[in-house]
């Protein structure tokens, strides 16, 4: 790619937040409510005037919630589920992400999906593959992804509120052992869960204790093998 960034756009956790965020009373000229649609459009073009990214991809969920998944963690997005099986949303949020999409076609912006994966996924696989990479989220979960090359811009307290977190951000905000990248927030996240995602972490394990066991043993690993020997202190 040119030089400079691209950015990658969590899509769907952001039009979530704007919907959320900006009162319904805004409409569109048909009088439907047009929050969702102002408020995406509002942040994309706050962290495009201050990144300057030279490439733009709007992230997309082909699944929400793939059954791959759901097979290795029943309770995964579970509480999301609405009584149609398909994932719980406000009526009037649908015809919004409809028009984003549309919106996002006209301004030559890329989508960017899998069969039978979620954003995050290929958000990973682009910041793998991508020499630069700002990722733009709410979700903690990428957190993971801060490396070198790729900056994880967190939108999870609000705009105002916004974070770039590169790996040493990851280490003091959550004081772990990250080195060169901050894949070890993956192990922090298993051993702490997430109930926005259904991911019930260890029982007795906190985000100190979490952060203290990763500090001594490395990683998740490094925890497992220690708690097998007994010749470790881990009990």
């Amino acid at each position: 790619m040119a030089d400079g960034p691209l950015m990658v756009l969590d899509s769907a956790g952001l039009w979530f937040r704007a919907f959320h965020s900006v009162p319904e009373k805004i409409t569109g000229p048909d009088g439907a409510p047009a929050n969702a649609v102002r408020g995406f459009c509002d942040m994309t073009a706050v962290l495009v005037e201050e990144y300057r990214p030279t490439g733009l991809v709007a992230a997309l969920d082909r699944e929400w919630r793939p059954g791959w998944r759901v097979d290795l963690l029943p309770s995964y997005k579970t509480h999301r589920v609405g009584d149609d099986g398909e994932e719980d949303a406000p009526d009037s949020l649908a015809p919004q992400v409809e028009s984003i999409g549309a919106i996002l076609a006209a301004a030559g912006i890329s989508r960017a999906g899998a069969a039978d994966a979620e954003a995050d996924d290929v958000i990973a696989m682009l910041a793998a593959r991508e020499r630069e990479v700002l990722v733009v989220t709410g979700d903690r979960d990428l957190f993971q992804l801060a490396s070198p090359t790729t900056t994880v811009v967190y939108v999870g307290a609000g705009m105002r509120k916004r974070l770039a977190y590169t790996p040493e951000v990851v280490a003091e905000r959550f004081d772990l052992p990250v080195g060169g990248d901050a894949a070890v927030y993956a192990d922090y996240a298993v051993l702490v869960g997430d109930a926005s995602d259904g991911l019930p972490g260890v029982a007795g394990i906190g985000a100190k204790t979490a952060a203290t066991l990763l500090r001594r043993y490395g990683d998740l690993d490094g925890i497992v093998a220690a708690a097998a020997d007994p010749g470790s202190d881990l009990t």
